[in-house]
């Protein structure tokens, strides 16, 4: 008689990982238009790029009606204290979005991934997103070294304790409050030996899910994924009742199914091909992935209805597009979205462009002559009143720091009084 492993109950608002093909954390590939265009090609869930839980901290949470989505957002203080920003109506602050969500869309489906080292912030910043998605997710695997000098990503594997206090946290404050499921994602450590001890501490802290890249830290996109880890890790999650996704040059979901059954994984995760082509997501029964031109297609109609950002937009194509067909340097050398639609020739895109750019702000290309003319109107007039005679510079060293500049201090010039002195 045979006996089934336990399985980790998943919450009322979560979502059980097995049996699920997913679309891998990215920071440039995970932006809002990406996953939704990965959802319509049949991708189970998505994940989206890891956030640092202080750039989500102090964040407001808005609907927009307008695009359906549920927005972010937090005031853009360049020079402003905390204090000062305080004193500003909120419709006079400039806004910046740190991330969108489209409710009807992906919420049901969507995987927020946070990056953090402290477990006080990861509560903070997971309760702001907790009731808009399926789940959060720890990001440990990540090599950058913004991320690892923060004591985020990667370097969370070499501190267990603080990574387990993490998890143990969100479960508790987070995962039980909103009932969603709270996950890791790891890479591998220098041995097998390593992992296990690490993999066996994490599935009892409460997760519902692992996913391991199958690659260590040092090691790049690259270099060849390494699955002989890989079985024993997935027994540790079956055996604890936790599902456990793999990662790693994974290049569609009938591989992807391939590979679960071969290692014992209950699901897999794609990242480079679904970055270069989202609709690899589809079952070979539906036709298997399409070609470039009509995913591209797809791609800018549904970046212009979420009114994306256009340097995100114009890099995604950048990966899309082969490099010898005749439309990449157009796109390429395009500056707004109305020079994109026209290089692409999706006339019936123009007017939807053109609002698109007037409610993000990007002006249309100008003319050597138009620049030159800018540039004499904005050109500071000579005066008495406008020039200064001294800049002192006031930095960090004076105050016993690094040296790094945190102030500017311009002197009026003599006899003229009036002139204010400013500080930035």
């Amino acid at each position: 008689m045979t006996t089934s492993n336990p399985r980790v109950a998943i919450p009322k608002n979560g979502v059980d990982y097995r049996g699920k093909v997913v679309l891998a954390p990215m920071v440039r590939s995970g932006e809002l238009p990406s996953r939704l265009l990965a959802l319509k090609y049949g991708a189970d869930l998505v994940w989206g790029p890891e956030t640092v839980d202080r750039s989500l901290i102090g964040c407001t949470r808005h609907p927009n009606p307008h695009l359906s989505t549920i927005d972010f957002t937090r005031a853009v203080a360049h020079g402003v204290s905390q204090a000062q920003l305080d004193q500003i109506p909120p419709e006079q602050r400039n806004e910046s979005i740190i991330y969108r969500i489209h409710t009807s869309r992906e919420s049901a489906r969507l995987i927020f991934q946070l990056g953090t080292a402290d477990p006080q912030n990861a509560v903070a910043a997971a309760k702001l997103v907790a009731r808009d998605v399926a789940g959060i997710d720890v990001n440990s695997g990540c090599p950058k070294p913004f991320s690892m000098k923060g004591g985020m990503g990667a370097a969370l594997l070499q501190d267990p304790d603080r990574l387990c206090a993490i998890l143990r946290a969100l479960v508790k404050e987070v995962g039980q409050e909103y009932e969603i499921g709270i996950s890791v994602k790891i890479r591998l450590l220098h041995t097998a030996d390593e992992t296990k001890a690490l993999v066996e501490r994490l599935v009892q802290t409460g997760i519902t899910g692992l996913t391991v890249h199958c690659r260590t830290t040092p090691m790049r996109p690259r270099e060849k994924a390494i699955r002989e880890q890989l079985k024993m890790i997935t027994d540790i999650c079956k055996a604890a009742g936790v599902a456990c996704v793999m990662n790693g040059d994974v290049e569609n979901r009938e591989q992807a199914l391939m590979l679960m059954e071969e290692y014992g994984a209950d699901g897999a995760m794609i990242a480079t091909a679904a970055e270069k082509n989202p609709s690899c997501f589809r079952a070979k029964v539906d036709g298997g992935s399409l070609g470039w031109r009509e995913v591209v297609d797809e791609y800018i109609r549904t970046a212009l209805e979420v009114h994306n950002k256009w340097g995100n937009t114009k890099y995604l194509l950048g990966q899309m597009i082969p490099g010898k067909q005749s439309v990449y340097r157009p796109v390429a050398q395009s500056k707004n979205y109305q020079e994109m639609v026209k290089a692409l020739q999706l006339e019936d895109l123009t007017e939807q462009a053109k609002a698109v750019d007037d409610a993000l702000q990007i002006r249309p290309r100008e003319t050597k002559a138009e620049r030159k003319k800018r540039a004499n109107e904005g050109a500071r007039p000579v005066g008495d009143a406008k020039r200064i005679r001294d800049d002192k510079i006031v930095n960090e060293r004076s105050l016993g720091g690094s040296g790094i500049f945190r102030k500017t201090e311009q002197v009026p010039p003599p006899g003229n009084p009036s002139a204010t002195a400013l500080a930035v």
